[in-house]
């Protein structure tokens, strides 16, 4: 499977995986915090942060009842309506610009998820170097095709789509000119749980459309995205805010600086740990062979007498005879007198 350059960044099976932290609305409205945000996210590591860029009037529409207000008993936005909820959740568009030139400043690669044209625009003018589409946009064939379009990378979160979904949604970007995709699995509840994640999919996908997967993952803490590293994917995307007590439309599940921090060596030392099929010593491993059980000598013997099974035991170290060769030590006689704590030897037997 071909590897992916993003910007400066190859993302592959061959390497780290790539961290996105995800801003969304934790900048609480805030363009000091957004920046804040850009700043720790930087120093926890990660190698990218993405934004979202809408209105809430490219959204939806300005409506308080029915199906424009939220009334799900365990949503985490009960009681809202989904104009209102975009309006602070969003990222007014003249912040993107200072908040991607923080970026560039620290190394951090800078990317946005566009909800209509107007957006794809926009950030094509501000020349970011790839795309993320939502899962809830996954089946917006008009957009994917918008995207694709732009020819750049696109990172494909797959919530609630089924295979035939993704199928037409991955045709649709291919037949539009987009070269580079990657598809993350993902589980559209906020937050969910390790239970209902099924990374399982991850490798299936990977086989089943022949591009790089990753993870979206909106679950707590950082398990969930070790083992996807564990079963091939190649980048882990999470919400991301300075401290979930200061509230925010996706705080609660979103990792503060430390977790991701540890997000990012934890998913570094699982691919690491993957390497390749091996067996035998590593190089590494050679020096620790002498810690096996071997044959020694365990009393004084002299020339001549028999091995017994109170003369001979399989010890520590290694450098005796193996011990699967015991019963054909026992019985024989020793060829030279041999002190307690001599390595048994071919040589040493008669």
């Amino acid at each position: 499977m071909e590897e992916i350059l993003i910007a400066d960044r190859q993302i592959g099976m061959n390497h780290p995986p790539f961290i996105i932290a995800e801003m969304s609305g934790n900048h609480n409205q805030s363009l000091d915090r957004a920046l804040e945000i850009v700043d720790a996210a930087a120093a926890s590591g990660v190698h990218a942060l993405k934004l979202q860029t809408y209105t809430a009037d490219t959204m939806t529409l300005d409506i308080r009842e029915g199906e424009f207000f939220i009334q799900d008993p365990n949503s985490l936005w009960k009681g809202r309506s989904l104009y209102d909820l975009y309006q602070e959740a969003h990222t007014p568009w003249e912040w993107h610009k200072p908040i991607f030139d923080r970026c560039r400043k620290l190394g951090l690669i800078y990317l946005s998820t566009p909800f209509d044209d107007t957006s794809v625009d926009f950030l094509e003018s501000l020349d970011v170097p790839c795309y993320k589409i939502a899962s809830f946009e996954n089946t917006d064939i008009p957009l994917i095709r918008k995207v694709a379009a732009t020819g750049k990378p696109m990172i494909i979160s797959t919530g609630m789509a089924t295979v035939a979904e993704l199928d037409e949604t991955v045709r649709a970007a291919r037949e539009a000119g987009c070269k580079d995709i990657i598809l993350l699995k993902c589980t559209s509840t906020y937050p969910s749980t390790p239970e209902n994640t099924n990374i399982r999919t991850i490798p299936h996908m990977r086989e089943l459309f022949n591009v790089q997967v990753g993870l979206s993952d909106h679950s707590m803490g950082t398990g969930v995205a070790v083992a996807a590293v564990a079963l091939g994917a190649t980048v882990i995307e999470k919400h991301f805010t300075l401290c979930r007590a200061d509230g925010g439309v996706d705080s609660a599940f979103s990792l503060e600086p430390e977790e991701m921090q540890s997000l990012v060596v934890e998913t570094e030392r699982a691919w690491q740990a993957l390497g390749q099929v091996s067996y035998g010593p590593t190089e590494k491993e050679k020096k620790s062979l002498v810690f096996r059980r071997s044959l020694y000598v365990v009393k004084d013997m002299k020339a001549g007498e028999v091995f017994t099974a109170e003369n001979v035991r399989a010890i520590r170290p290694g450098y005796g005879l193996p011990t699967k060769f015991i019963d054909m030590v026992i019985g024989k006689r020793i060829s030279v007198d041999a002190k307690k704590g001599t390595p048994v030897s071919w040589e040493l037997i008669g």
